[in-house]
């Protein structure tokens, strides 16, 4: 999967979460190294874990699991002939005690987690090498039961340090005056005594050490000399008897090796698994049902990093639709809604329970890739556009069937007009390979190719019109509206700037509703934009008859109006050119008709022309101008000038198929 797109989709503070809740090194690297998979079987396994894992938690008992503390750097070291410590020894010691914790409690729970109890049967708790280190060290010492020769060099020990006491008990009295303190330390391994720098040769011996001030010296006397070194050979005997026995429980530890590495490979399973369960609990996860298809639904889907403030989700795609085009305001939900869509489907096939009610079904997907946010990098040099291009490029040179595509703000960063033709063709290419897509968007051009092709639909998140606030609930099968204007009055922008802004929608509105060129565009967008493009050509007035029944006319007025004699401003379809034009002059006797196809007027026999939409749908009747379609600029001017007063040799010239006649 791609790491960037686990980014925008915030997975990566999912995996954080999940970290957090390990306990041992070995299972804290398990989870660091974990990917989504693919693949059926795995993430089939990996969710059958996880679920047994909540079963046991939900039970409330401690499940026994090892932090295996120093058990890194033993395994690390284990097989290259170290001998090890017995602080190290130890923490074996305890760390096999764990592992037989773990391997009577998974035995008593084979009914409530069986796939996961059957993990501890391949474990080893080593009884003969744990009761050697039980009966050899004690609290990180050996024990004077670690072998018969280490109890007899520790008595002899015993022996030489009282004889050292009380012969030094014996000095302080006899060089009492010479002392700065009546007491014994030791010093280098020696018994001493404190002896004032001045009175130095009251003391005959060794100095082992002086005060900081310089004024004390700590003195080995003379009389104990004999006795230290007694003292010290036993030492050295001890000191070899210690080094035999951690070898040759070193030597025992190697010969069960393999037993313990594959013992350190399963607690760490353990830790990991019991941490995905930990996470599930922590918001009342399900496991999703695993389709045999890509395919996406979610029923009562909450985003878990946005705890209870989350609005169920409930969407589909990959069914009746592969492209859902989601639309509304914006703060309305959609980007929380493409996020909670794409996360749920890498928690699902990493083995993660998901925050959503019964009925949710995903299928597995090769590539699950975003482009969500403004993807600015000025690291990079990328702009907003070029971020998303490079997104898109990514994206297009992986797709298939098997793939996950969320686009946020399509055609956003760019020319709208450019951006939407861009941000269509992508549609159309995504929908060609059988991608699975949810893509956000503002402008009415996409949603119109939602609504007329066969494998996309809208959806829009919900809206409350009177109080102008987002209901965060995503409403499929409709488009919705930005509500730009109602929010910036809401948000105080001063009333003339709205109602001016109001204005120009409407004169907007207008005149897209009279221009030519944005009616032969629609009408090229709309036969780009179906699937079906790829039957004959013959087959294509079918589908205009049909897509036009879809207008306020019915279909017994539209058969009605076909035979009716086209009038000024008509839009046709004309079958020579495959596409459309506006009517410039009416059929002659002979049934000849000038037909204006963008800047170009042409003359067609009215039987190679159908209507497709009629003039009063069109242009608002008795308030529009037809000379603003059919006229150039320059001659508006010219007419608009002789209307007013007789102006010498002012005339206007028409292209010889403009003449009427």
């Amino acid at each position: 999967m791609n790491n960037r797109t686990m980014t925008k989709l915030e997975f990566d503070k999912i995996m954080a979460m999940l970290l957090s809740y390990t306990v041992s090194g070995p299972g804290k690297a398990l989870a660091e190294k974990h990917q989504p998979s693919a693949q059926a079987g795995q993430v089939t396994a990996w969710l059958t874990e996880t679920s047994e894992a909540v079963r046991l938690l939900a039970t409330g008992a401690s499940v026994p699991i090892s932090a295996m503390e120093g058990m890194e750097a033993f395994m690390a070291l284990l097989g290259k002939g170290k001998i090890y410590s017995e602080l190290e020894l130890g923490s074996l010691a305890v760390w096999l005690t764990s592992v037989a914790q773990m391997k009577r409690y998974m035995a008593s729970k084979q009914m409530t987690a069986p796939t996961i109890s059957s993990y501890a049967d391949s474990m080893h708790d080593c009884p003969e090498l744990l009761q050697e280190l039980d009966r050899c060290i004690r609290h990180g010492v050996l024990t004077d039961q670690a072998s018969p020769e280490l109890g007899d060099i520790r008595r002899q020990l015993a022996v030489a340090e009282d004889r050292i006491e009380r012969k030094l008990n014996q000095l302080l009295g006899k060089y009492k005056s010479a002392l700065q303190d009546p007491l014994v330390s030791k010093r280098n391994g020696h018994y001493v005594l404190p002896v004032k720098r001045e009175l130095r040769k009251q003391v005959p011996g060794t100095v082992w050490d002086e005060s900081a001030s310089g004024q004390t010296l700590f003195v080995e006397p003379v009389d104990v000399a004999d006795l230290q070194v007694e003292w010290q050979m036993w030492k050295s005997e001890e000191e070899r008897e210690r080094t035999a026995i951690l070898s040759q429980l070193s030597d025992l530890a190697e010969e069960q090796g393999h037993k313990l590495k594959w013992n350190v490979e399963a607690m760490a399973s353990f830790d990991f698994i019991f941490a995905r369960g930990k996470l599930g609990r922590t918001y009342n996860g399900i496991a999703a049902a695993i389709a045999d298809k890509p395919y996406v639904r979610l029923v009562g889907a909450r985003h878990p990093l946005l705890g209870e403030k989350a609005v169920p989700l409930t969407v589909e795609i990959g069914g009746d639709w592969r492209q859902l085009i989601i639309t509304g305001p914006n703060t309305g939900g959609k980007t929380v809604a493409l996020k909670t869509i794409g996360l749920f489907a890498l928690m699902t096939q990493s083995g993660l329970l998901i925050p959503a009610q019964p009925g949710t079904e995903l299928g597995l997907f090769q590539s699950i890739q975003a482009d969500v946010g403004d993807g600015q990098s000025i690291e990079q040099s990328l702009s907003t556009f070029s971020a998303h291009m490079d997104c898109l490029s990514e994206m297009l040179r992986s797709a298939n069937a098997r793939s996950l595509i969320l686009l946020d703000e399509l055609a956003a960063g760019t020319d709208p007009g450019e951006g939407i033709a861009l941000a269509i063709a992508v549609l159309e290419e995504l929908l060609q390979r059988g991608s699975l897509v949810a893509a956000t968007t503002h402008f009415n051009e996409i949603k119109r190719f939602a609504a007329r092709t066969k494998g996309c639909t809208n959806a829009r998140m919900a809206f409350d019109a009177e109080t102008l606030k987002p209901i965060y609930q995503l409403e499929v099968g409709e488009a919705g509206d930005s509500y730009a204007l109602a929010i910036a009055r809401r948000f105080g922008l001063p009333e003339k700037v709205v109602q001016r802004a109001e204005e120009r929608l409407k004169a907007n509105a207008r005149a897209a509703a009279g221009s030519e060129m944005n009616v032969a565009q629609s009408v090229e967008e709309e036969l780009e934009w179906d699937v079906e493009v790829m039957k004959p050509a013959k087959e294509r007035p079918k589908k205009v008859k049909r897509e036009t029944t879809t207008s306020n006319a019915s279909e017994g007025e539209q058969e009605g109006a076909s035979k009716k004699p086209f009038e000024v401003g008509d839009c046709v379809w004309i079958y020579p050119l495959k596409r459309t034009g506006i009517v410039y002059q009416t059929a002659n006797e002979r049934g000849d008709v000038i037909v204006q196809v963008q800047k170009t007027k042409m003359t067609f026999n009215r039987k190679r022309l159908s209507l497709y939409i009629p003039s009063k749908q069109l242009y608002p009747e008795g308030e529009y101008d037809m000379d603003i379609v059919f006229e150039s600029k320059e001659n508006r001017k010219v007419r608009h000038q002789m209307k007013r007063k007789y102006v010498p040799g002012l005339t206007i010239v028409s292209p010889p198929d403009e003449q009427k006649g």
